[in-house]
């Protein structure tokens, strides 16, 4: 009988044991993901991938682009002192040389100038009297204003400034009125 109660005790024990035992295994049966669970993270990170290597792409386009715009900047500069140096040789030749020269500096000039401008290069048009844009201009001095509506306005420009694809490489230096 003794063996009997022991064996009743132990199966008792077991019994006991067992149902702790499936209820920790169907726990791991659920904390392990599902196969369409599996599916959608994968799905979900190639997505996230594939989006961030097209905004590389296009990032790096873009990159591209702008390098082409704006890789003869350097030699683009270099050229607007040669530029001023032909607007003041025209100023000169006007004032004192023969009309033939003035006709043949100025051809000159302007074949350049259309060169430089099929690169992209332009001139900024600026006024006496055009309001004062620190975006554009760079102001060499302050000078008393010849007239009241000159106060806080261009009074003279003493050197064009241009731009390359919309955007500034040289500051039109001009002088203010206060």
């Amino acid at each position: 009988m003794e063996n009997q109660d022991i064996n009743e005790e132990n199966i008792n024990r077991q019994e006991e044991n067992n149902p702790q035992n499936e209820t920790v295994s169907s726990e791991n049966v659920t904390a392990t993901p599902t196969a369409e669970e599996l599916l959608a993270e994968e799905k979900d990170r190639y997505i996230r991938l594939y989006a961030e290597f097209e905004n590389y792409k296009k990032r790096t386009a873009k990159e591209k682009m702008e390098f082409f715009q704006y890789a003869n900047q350097d030699m683009m500069i270099s050229m607007l002192g040669v530029l001023d140096d032909f607007e003041r040789a025209l100023k000169e030749i006007a004032k004192n040389g023969s009309a033939s020269d003035l006709q043949g500096v100025e051809l000159i000039y302007q074949k350049f100038k259309n060169k430089l401008g099929e690169k992209g290069l332009k001139s900024m048009e600026v006024n006496p009297g055009d309001t004062f844009n620190v975006d554009f201009h760079e102001a060499i001095t302050q000078i008393p204003a010849p007239s009241e509506e000159l106060k806080g306005k261009i009074v003279d420009v003493i050197e064009t400034g241009y731009t390359l694809n919309d955007k500034v490489i040289r500051f039109a230096k001009v002088v203010t009125g206060n």
